[in-house]
């Protein structure tokens, strides 16, 4: 990154607010990252000269739309380095996609004695679809356990994905552990024995490089509120020949070839998983986050944010009473901790009366919570527009925290 740190949250005015009366220390990037000035001003934008529908529109306004949005839909291609913009699907969000994906192979129809293996990090928006499609199927649902030091058990993940596997659903980053998966590798080892694999990247498109290409990923899902971007957009990239293959999810406007009072015929790739108005302002902020963050600079945005992540493991990692879940060899975006004898609420409410914000609870994770053995977490995520001072704060907080509940 070229600008200075306090250029950068100068586009972030939310950074400068005060939290209970003292200065906002924003840790729960996790679940949303803040939106830079640009975005909102793009949404704005839309709103304020081109708001209109798009598509079927036979004038200028929505002209103007249907231009701006598909030129969003090129951007992201490219930002996946997809062969074609027609694997690009426009969702509500990474768990819109996940549905999506989950109800149009269920319609498709799943051989008899097939599985579907997913792994115990999963969010549940990457585990109870494809559970529910198994018991409404009757298909065996696997799941992949994790070590001790929370990676995936890789003898197991072999053992599970068989040639009977309609699919293998696995995120590339915890988002409880920051445990980075080798997705490269899990998807090689898929495909020779005929499995696809669906990757959830909602935890590594702000700071991590995406090429579905050399992944050789068959599906790939994100949220754009994870990267800088406006709630209720996400996108789903599938490879087009998967996608072919695939019936539509749902149904109405504008995935439409023909219709009769006797057959449908439906619109080709991508409109065909497209039904309805899209939220085309938030496609078109999305766009806006996209030119955002590489004008920063992925790369540098990802080393600033695992600087962040280690200064804050290591200052856990010495402190009495706190544990630390959780050593992958390599973390990213996120940690989750426990402050000995506090409830994750209780630690967050503390931390929250200091004006930092932090998660806590199961983070839509519960299976990752039984294997660890607690029923919540609490979870820091920085970003890249964090300050070491910020980190030091929040670690001097939890030590104080801890020294509170010792003289109890």
């Amino acid at each position: 990154m070229k600008r200075t740190i306090d250029d950068i949250r100068g586009d972030f005015p939310i950074l400068n607010r005060e939290c209970r009366g003292k200065p906002l220390v924003y840790l729960d990037n996790a679940a949303t990252t803040q939106l830079p000035l640009c975005v909102a001003e793009r949404i704005a934008d839309y709103y304020a000269h081109s708001c209109a529908n798009v598509h079927r529109g036979a004038h200028l306004l929505s002209e103007e739309a249907t231009d701006q949005l598909e030129r969003v839909r090129g951007q992201t291609a490219r930002f996946l380095n997809a062969e074609s913009e027609r694997e690009i699907i426009f969702t509500s969000g990474a768990t819109g996609g996940i549905n999506l994906l989950a109800a149009s192979l269920g319609r498709a129809g799943l051989a008899n004695g097939a599985n579907i293996v997913v792994t115990e990090m999963e969010h549940h928006s990457n585990f109870v679809p494809w559970q529910q499609l198994c018991h409404d199927r009757g298909l065996a649902f696997r799941v992949v356990p994790i070590t001790e030091s929370g990676e995936l058990d890789r003898e197991a993940l072999v053992r599970l994905v068989d040639e009977n596997t309609a699919l293998l659903a696995l995120t590339a980053v915890s988002n409880v552990l920051g445990t980075v998966n080798p997705v490269g590798q899990i998807v090689s080892a898929a495909h020779a024995k005929g499995v696809p694999v669906l990757i959830d990247a909602s935890q590594t498109t702000r700071a991590g490089r995406l090429d579905v290409r050399a992944l050789n990923c068959d599906f790939l899902c994100f949220s754009a509120h994870k990267m800088l971007g406006p709630n209720g957009v996400g996108v789903l990239y599938g490879k087009e020949a998967m996608l072919e293959k695939l019936p539509p999810s749902a149904y109405g406007g504008g995935m439409i070839d023909s219709v009769t009072a006797g057959e449908t015929r439906f619109a080709e790739l991508p409109a065909k998983f497209e039904p309805g108005t899209p939220n085309i302002s938030g496609i078109l902020g999305f766009g806006a986050s996209l030119d955002y963050l590489q004008e920063l600079g992925i790369d540098e945005i990802a080393a600033r944010e695992r600087m962040l992540l280690d200064r804050a493991e290591d200052s856990l990692r010495a402190m009495d009473g706190i544990r630390v879940f959780g050593s992958p060899p390599e973390r990213r975006g996120c940690l989750s901790f426990a402050v000995e004898g506090l409830h994750s609420f209780d630690t967050a409410a503390l931390l929250d009366r200091l004006g930092i914000a932090v998660r806590a609870g199961h983070h839509c994770a519960q299976p990752l919570m039984d294997a660890l053995g607690v029923s919540g977490t609490v979870r820091m995520s920085p970003a890249f527009y964090n300050t070491e001072e910020e980190i030091d704060r929040f670690c001097a907080s939890l030590v104080r925290i801890a020294e509170m509940r010792r003289s109890l």
